[in-house]
């Protein structure tokens, strides 16, 4: 009886013992669980030869802008009412278009990397050339003068949309990757520009291109460190300034698939002889719909109608002037 006694009393010892274990047992399987699901989904993101896979078409569109503005000032995100408030300005501004505002984690600026969120301050020469810049634009959209094609911007002359890196617009935000072994492939919506970047292995590194060679996107060089794709971009011609750069701007981009409709994006831009230091900014990519064509002004009919326009002014000044003397 005794024993019988004893057992009865453990029984239930045991099984308190048994509950108590039980939750501590399932939070070290939900624990094992975690980077096995990572695991699984990192594998999951691979192309058929084993890289991490970025394919498919995004969009960088987001309503913070580039720099942090003063009512901001000391704080990296918005609130909720805040980022409804921004979302609700931005659809008004683009007048209810189809053009989605919504893609954005928050923050109050892109650049993240002074932690002020605003760029470094300009060298003297860049600060020059940052003015220079924004007259050549205000002349640009302001009756010219136009003598040649050369006094537009190269959006309006059809030749690519903006200089690299890409900030997002109001449109034109539309992106498709492609990839094959050895190489990806980014191509634009606007003006269907495409990118097409080299994939070096670590011990492989391809040396870029002789100083002398100079292109509209650079000449850019990749590699995978991880899932996350890091490009150098060098080689950058004298009319691809970006907020003033040089064509000796340095731009190191990276893209990591942090979900199925996710790609995270950075970028760090280096010129020593624009910034006194250089600065980094993160853009969310978001899974986007079908592609689809960008007529840049249909053949340039509107650089022709600019141009003969111009041309037409030009007479009818000299016309005047020449009645003048008389």
């Amino acid at each position: 009886m005794r024993h019988r006694i004893l057992a009865s009393v453990g029984m239930p010892l045991i099984v308190a013992g048994l509950l108590a274990a039980a939750p501590a047992a399932a939070q070290v399987a939900a624990a094992a669980q975690v980077p096995a699901a990572k695991a699984a989904a990192a594998k999951k993101w691979r192309t058929p030869w084993g890289d991490p896979d970025l394919q498919g078409s995004w969009s960088n569109t987001n309503i913070a802008p580039l720099e942090r503005p003063a009512k901001w000032a000391g704080r990296e995100f918005m609130t909720e009412q805040e980022r409804a408030e921004e979302e609700k300005k931005r659809a008004r501004s683009e007048g209810g278009s189809f053009y989605d505002s919504s893609w954005t984690d928050g923050r109050t600026s892109l650049i993240y990397d002074p932690p002020d969120g605003r760029m470094p301050a300009p060298t003297p020469e860049g600060k020059k050339r940052q003015a220079a810049l924004k007259a050549a634009f205000d002349r640009a959209r302001n009756n010219g003068p136009y003598d040649g094609p050369e006094d537009m911007e190269i959006r309006t002359r059809c030749i690519i949309r903006d200089a690299l890196p890409r900030i997002p617009a109001t449109y034109g935000n539309s992106y498709e990757i492609v990839q094959s072994p050895g190489s990806v492939a980014i191509y634009h919506e606007a003006i269907h520009e495409t990118r097409v970047i080299p994939i070096d292995r670590p011990i492989d590194r391809r040396p870029h291109l002789n100083a002398g060679v100079r292109q509209w996107f650079g000449d850019p060089r990749g590699h995978w460190e991880g899932d996350t794709l890091v490009v150098e971009t060098t080689n950058f011609n004298d009319e691809t300034a970006f907020q003033g750069s040089t064509k000796n701007l340095l731009l190191v981009e990276r893209w990591r698939r942090a979900a199925a409709d996710r790609i995270d994006y950075t970028f760090t831009v280096s010129d020593p002889e624009t910034w006194t230091k250089p600065w980094s900014a993160s853009i969310p990519w978001h899974s986007a719909g079908q592609l689809f064509e960008y007529a840049c002004h249909e053949d340039n009919i509107d650089m022709y109608g600019i141009l003969t326009g111009a041309r037409a002014d030009d007479k009818k000044a000299a016309e005047a002037a020449k009645k003048g003397t008389k």
